[in-house]
């Protein structure tokens, strides 16, 4: 198996017993997975997207991190995704979105 250059994370506020619940899910994250998906795939970027448990940063939510540039990024958007894509194309990241350096 080939390993995907990046991988990105989509909090997606699951809790321990497995119900997601939080401000990521509930500020439709869960939405934005397959748009991600599907840009990456136009965009020809090689990647795997996963959905994951809250990455404790719900002020900041929804939230999306690449990995392994470790880049997180908040309050994501259908337009801020567009721009994180641009960014990532050309080697960059997009400084105002990001939560964390």
């Amino acid at each position: 198996m080939k390993k995907p250059e990046y991988q990105i994370l989509v909090c997606n506020s699951y809790r321990v017993a497995g119900d997601a619940q939080g401000y990521c899910n509930k500020n439709g994250a869960k939405d934005y997975i397959p748009y991600i998906m599907e840009e990456c795939a136009d965009r020809g970027i090689d990647v795997a997207i996963t959905s994951t448990a809250c990455l404790n940063v719900c002020s900041q939510g929804p939230v999306m991190v690449i990995q392994p540039l470790n880049l997180w990024y908040g309050g994501i958007t259908e337009e801020r995704i567009d721009e994180i894509l641009d960014a990532l194309e050309e080697g960059e990241s997009v400084e105002e979105y990001l939560i964390a350096d």
